[in-house]
């Protein structure tokens, strides 16, 4: 079964809403389009991440797939992001689309959760799938997300639409890559760990046993 990996900015406050442009998403009145501009750097190691696509097929919501179709096909054809996401297979995810006009893409029939769970089934190379908040909630919440690349921008947005909510399976991960550019932009990559574990750390009151010592301690009655 090949694997579905998640790429995505988030804020340090986990939203990730319009991350590239002040046109990007400004629904809901959401102001600070384009807020990772400035921690731009050759730091950011788009490949490692997934973020062009290289060598994986994409699955992408709605609301990307249409910020990507009406940008990456007017590139120049030798823009290396370009030219891998162009060339790359689409699968997208929406109830409202009926057509797609960027190359190589194709919508999903049927339930969301049945349909890439019978994707992933596929022989192929690994789903890659790049911002597409909504997507990205519903296939944490039935455990389809084999990996996490989640870059945290030094800057907390106070609004917008959030990476997870309420809604959220409670699951554990395990970071096995982390690094931070110049800019101060975090870099991690997780998997997921099984269930949640939970304990308790030692009562800071001292027992019984330990007062009674202080006590002869005190008094000398040792």
């Amino acid at each position: 079964m090949r694997k579905l990996i998640v790429s995505t900015f988030v804020s340090l406050d986990g939203v990730m809403q319009a991350p590239g442009g002040p046109d990007e998403d400004p629904t809901e009145g959401f102001s600070f389009g384009g807020w990772v501009f400035p921690y731009a750097d050759d730091g950011l190691d788009v490949s490692a991440a997934g973020f062009d696509g290289k060598d994986r097929e994409l699955l992408l919501g709605r609301r990307t797939y249409q910020i990507f179709e009406a940008y990456w096909p007017y590139q120049p054809h030798d823009h290396p992001i370009a030219k891998t996401l162009n060339a790359a297979r689409k699968h997208v995810v929406s109830r409202t689309l009926t057509r797609l006009g960027w190359n190589n893409a194709t919508l999903l029939d049927g339930e969301a959760v049945a349909s890439i769970t019978a994707l992933k089934a596929q022989a192929g190379p690994d789903l890659q799938v790049i911002g597409s908040g909504q997507l990205i909630r519903t296939l944490q919440a039935a455990a389809l997300i084999d990996e996490y690349n989640l870059w945290m921008f030094p800057v907390v947005l106070g609004r917008g639409k959030r990476l997870f909510g309420e809604a959220a399976r409670p699951a554990a991960l395990r970071l096995v890559r982390s690094r931070v550019s110049a800019a101060g932009v975090v870099m991690n990559t997780y998997v997921p760990e099984g269930e949640i574990q939970t304990g308790t750390f030692p009562s800071a009151e001292p027992s019984e046993m330990e007062l009674a010592r202080r006590r002869r301690m005190a008094s000398g009655q040792w």
